[in-house]
């Protein structure tokens, strides 16, 4: 966050956006201490600062007011004598700060820096479309015409809705994007390991919070506060009862394992490559049982790959036809036999879009759901995909799942084991017969 801060303040970025969870100190570096350290650096340069009230945006106008008063020789800056409220101030230098509500006019007022923390007050204000167009217009018609040429801009939020500022915003203009989910995932970037919590060292114990909040925070606002992934509680694909959670999978010698890839092309070129195992009950229920994600080039995904079929002996995996014919092929292939990672390939040519290729597992799903343990570290992002869809930025693990449902029709369901057999008493023989079987033989 200082990182990207200092960047902005140097001109090299022109927007940035953070987004991180609740209590993450994300105000304090951005709203509270960044400030006073621009103003040290541009004692003529003025701040606007929303929030989504103007009592909070006064808030953090005292406080940055109070730190340059409190450090001015630091500073090199000083609070000027005449203009000393909360809400509107400035430096002896000429610089002003302005605190404003969200929706607030704001006219005769521009600034070289343009701050907004927190502009949805509450998940009832993020749900409601008439809210999100008055606040989009705000930022549009009132706050960015409020900037000079060439201003900074800084937004500073947990996500709430897919359709909130930031999803407007991130689809008007190019931003500089710092997303940290409470729980780490796939592709962290302060490189933390998948399902790390945020801030876990000290004694303040916010990763310990994080951790406790995980198991009882609805999944939709666990998603999208904590994880910065925010998805509609309805899908227009999928639905969110198809997606369900168990608290233990079955035994695995009831069920019948297969699996799935969707190859990404190139790494890091912003598609995920996908591997994922589904197991089939005796009752036909489908359990996904494993789930690989990453934006990886092929010496990555192949042995992550063979690991999951050495672990899982699927009987079929899936996979489209013209991905594995890119040139990847016999690489795999040696890989494969390398590892003893032996498995039946089914290649399924792309035919139509990707809907058309999902509907059988969309299918599947609406009539027996498909269930993930609820302590999955995929869950909330496979969930966040799945509702999202097929509108959504990433559709690599449908994809995946979506091949899955091109095998249903082959598919095997599970059995249950057969029962012991009783065991022989000593010195019986199946050639041994008694009086009566004897007879019953004759």
């Amino acid at each position: 966050m200082i990182e990207k801060l200092e960047a902005l303040a140097r001109g090299d970025i022109n927007r940035l956006a953070l987004f991180l969870p609740p209590g993450s100190a994300k105000s304090t570096y951005a709203s509270v201490l960044f400030p006073p350290w621009y103003l040290s650096g541009h004692p003529q340069s003025n701040i606007l600062a929303a929030s989504h009230t103007t009592e909070l945006a006064e808030k953090w106008g005292r406080r940055v007011r109070n730190l340059i008063a409190d450090n001015a020789s630091e500073l090199a800056v000083s609070i000027s004598g005449d203009n000393q409220a909360a809400g509107r101030w400035a430096l002896s230098s000429g610089a002003e700060y302005y605190a404003a509500g969200v929706g607030t006019g704001i006219a005769g007022f521009r600034a070289k820096l343009g701050i907004i923390d927190d502009p949805v007050r509450s998940r009832q204000d993020a749900d409601s479309e008439l809210i999100r167009d008055r606040i989009w217009d705000w930022y549009i018609n009132d706050f960015t015409t409020r900037l000079v040429p060439g201003a900074a801009q800084l937004l500073i939020q947990t996500r709430w809705h897919e359709d909130d500022l930031a999803g407007r915003a991130l689809q008007h203009d190019d931003w500089e994007v710092v997303s940290l989910p409470a729980i780490a995932e796939a592709g962290d970037m302060l490189g933390r390991e998948i399902g790390e919590p945020l801030w876990s060292d000290g004694d303040y114990g916010y990763g310990a919070q994080l951790l406790e909040l995980r198991g009882k925070t609805p999944a939709r606002t666990w998603s999208a506060l904590y994880q910065q992934r925010p998805a509609p509680e309805e899908g227009d694909y999928f639905r969110s009862e198809w997606l369900r959670t168990c608290s233990h999978l079955p035994d695995r010698r009831t069920l019948t394992i297969y699996g799935a890839s969707d190859y990404a092309v190139t790494a890091g070129g912003g598609d995920y490559t996908v591997h994922v195992v589904v197991g089939l009950d005796p009752e036909g229920r489908m359990y996904l049982l494993d789930l690989w994600r990453g934006q990886a080039d092929s010496a990555r995904w192949v042995e992550a790959l063979c690991d999951m079929i050495v672990q899982w002996k699927p009987l079929a995996w899936a996979e489209e036809q013209g991905q594995i014919r890119a040139g990847i092929g016999p690489f795999l292939e040696m890989r494969m036999r390398s590892r003893s990672a032996y498995v039946h390939r089914e290649q399924f040519p792309t035919r139509g879009d990707k809907a058309v290729r999902a509907q059988s597992i969309r299918g599947r799903m609406s009539l027996n759901g498909l269930y993930v343990d609820a302590r999955a570290p995929f869950l909330e992002a496979l969930r966040s995909e799945m509702l999202s869809f097929p509108a959504g930025k990433h559709d690599d693990q449908v994809d995946a799942l979506g091949l899955v449902g091109q095998l249903l029709d082959r598919m095997v369901f599970g059995q249950n084991p057969e029962p012991a057999l009783p065991t022989k008493a000593p010195g019986y023989s199946s050639e041994t017969r008694t009086e009566t079987q004897s007879i019953m033989v004759l």
